[in-house]
């Protein structure tokens, strides 16, 4: 398992004893970066209009195309530890 790899998954354990939840946009951030690192360019057709949750989700992780996994991978563990303070 590669270094990146690694801190990758331990920023994944972290993220949820973060000290205050983060806002949405933060969230979804987290979201599209972890999605990006662990699975590549966004799959599947976006949700319907009246899955608003689920269609931001979609847009934010499609924002991420054509970034590589590594460095989705390396901007989650920064914002991670930036959220930690």
């Amino acid at each position: 398992m590669s270094e990146l790899l690694k801190k990758f998954e331990t920023a994944s354990r972290k993220v949820k004893q973060l000290p205050s939840r983060p806002d949405n946009e933060t969230l979804l951030k987290l979201y599209s970066l972890y999605k990006q690192g662990k699975e590549g360019d966004v799959t599947g057709e976006r949700p319907g209009f009246a899955d608003f949750k689920e269609r931001a989700k979609y847009d934010a992780w499609a924002k991420l195309k054509g970034t590589s996994k590594e460095k989705a991978m390396q901007d989650y563990i920064d914002l991670v530890e930036k959220l930690k303070g």
